[in-house]
């Protein structure tokens, strides 16, 4: 490893900023983690943990524990009785994950510490400057100073406002309600999902007795701060669902809104955005946590790269390249599929149910939304998804990417650049070699003969 030549700062400590710190501090990159909130909390929004993600969180070694303290859903039921298969998916995770997002927050904080990551909490940059050679953090009682700083800080983002970058868009839903609550019949299917044109209902389990209630009701639109009832929860899901499922008490209510926006830029000089600093969306489709975990892991190499002075020119470039175009996209497609969960005629609805279970029932058409919905069909331009291939001696190819570094799978040997690749045998021998990026993604196919290591990897 070469010497470091600068650390990074991260502001925020949710998942996005916990990958990242993460597989900084595991490529030797020293990185200090600031928090706003001075302790951890159970009371997140996001639950659902698609494919894409969980491949992300295979290749660093957290899936299996994930996946096993979760649910399995096969099947998601967009609105009515149109529902997308997952069970084909091209992936070891064939199904959506339902998990709180405070258990995959715990994952990505123990191997951030473990590698060690600082998380300073309690702490809240009230300012930023940066020039050519570093960026300066203010907080209230002193400055620190990084080579690149990441605004991981959700939708208020603090940093995005230090660069005086718009965030464009509109609130999609109002009054939005949260509920944690028990359930003395809980519904059959692990991800109760509904909407009837003037509400919506989603109730999800914990997986210890509680169960998340997530509702919309078209006929009481009030401000973020108007009190919920335990009976206004009862009467949306009763209305949605033809029951309440017994539910006897809550722990936990709360009320929000939900806004489409994005940034126009991902990167201003050494400082970037990532998360919900940089793109927030409609609920729909569970898309928030898995696009931010996925910018998390897009970057985090290439900052690696950065800090330790070997990453190609124009390398820190093709995060926004890469990731800006995939937050446009999610925008689009959650935001189509909320309005067509909140069409409010009944002629409208059918035709919709007619239409989305005909256009489901073609293969590419299915094969398309299941891949931009779970991530797995995801691809950059001329950087598609590798899938985990198996490898010489039972090994596979998300478990060769643990080590935070680029895969080159070749039947012959290469023996450079050991401190930032891997080389590993194919399970069955080919003509061609793969470079793979540490985030999953191919970065370059050949004969072994031709392999570009020097433009690739310094």
């Amino acid at each position: 490893m070469r010497w470091q030549t600068g650390n990074v700062a991260i502001v925020g400590a949710g998942p996005t900023g916990l990958l990242l710190a993460g597989d900084l501090a595991q490529a030797g990159v020293p990185v200090t983690v600031y928090e706003r909130r001075a302790d951890t909390s159970n009371l997140t929004r996001a639950f659902g943990v698609h494919a894409r993600t969980l491949e992300l969180l295979d290749a660093r070694g957290l899936a299996d524990e994930i996946v096993e303290g979760g649910a399995r859903v096969g099947s998601l039921r967009l609105f009515d009785r149109v529902r997308l298969d997952l069970s084909e998916l091209p992936s070891r995770f064939p199904f959506l994950l339902i998990t709180p997002q405070y258990r995959v927050e715990q994952a990505l904080e123990e191997r951030a510490r473990k590698h060690g990551a600082v998380i300073e909490r309690g702490a809240t940059p009230v300012g930023l400057r940066q020039d050519a050679d570093r960026v300066t953090l203010e907080f209230r009682d002193r400055s620190e100073t990084a080579a690149f700083v990441v605004g991981a800080d959700g939708v208020h983002s603090g940093v995005r406002r230090a660069l005086d970058l718009p965030f464009p868009g509109r609130s999609v839903l109002t009054s939005i309600m949260l509920a944690d609550v028990r359930l003395a019949t809980p519904p059959e299917d692990v991800l109760a999902v509904n909407a009837v044109g003037d509400a919506f209902a989603m109730v999800a389990p914990f997986g210890d007795g509680w169960h998340r209630v997530f509702a919309w009701d078209r006929r009481h639109q009030v401000s973020d701060d108007t009190p919920i009832t335990i009976d206004e929860i009862r009467d949306v899901t009763r209305r949605v669902h033809g029951t309440d499922f017994g539910l006897t008490e809550a722990r936990w209510l709360s009320r929000f809104h939900s806004d489409e926006r994005q940034a126009p830029r991902y990167r201003v000089g050494r400082v970037f955005l990532a998360g919900d600093a940089a793109h927030v969306h409609s609920p729909a489709g569970g898309q928030g946590m898995n696009t931010g975990l996925q910018d998390a892991a897009n970057l985090s190499w290439k900052l690696a790269a950065a800090v330790q002075g070997w990453g190609p020119a124009g390398l820190l470039d093709t995060y926004e390249r890469e990731r800006h175009p995939v937050g446009k996209l999610v925008l689009r497609s959650s935001g189509a599929l909320i309005r067509m969960a909140m069409l409010r005629s009944r002629p409208a609805r059918v035709v919709r149910n007619s239409l989305g279970s005909a256009l489901l029932s073609l293969p590419p058409v299915a094969r398309r939304a299941t891949g931009v919905i779970s991530g797995v069909g995801i691809a950059y331009p001329h950087a598609p998804r590798v899938a985990d291939i198996p490898l010489r001696g039972g090994q596979r190819l998300y478990e060769a990417l643990r080590e935070g570094k680029h895969v080159l799978i070749a039947a012959g040997s290469f023996d450079a650049y050991e401190d930032r690749l891997r080389v590993v045998a194919p399970e069955a021998g080919g003509a061609e070699a793969m470079l793979v990026r540490p985030d999953g993604y191919l970065a370059w196919k050949g004969p072994l003969s031709a392999f570009p290591a020097d433009d690739l990897l310094c």
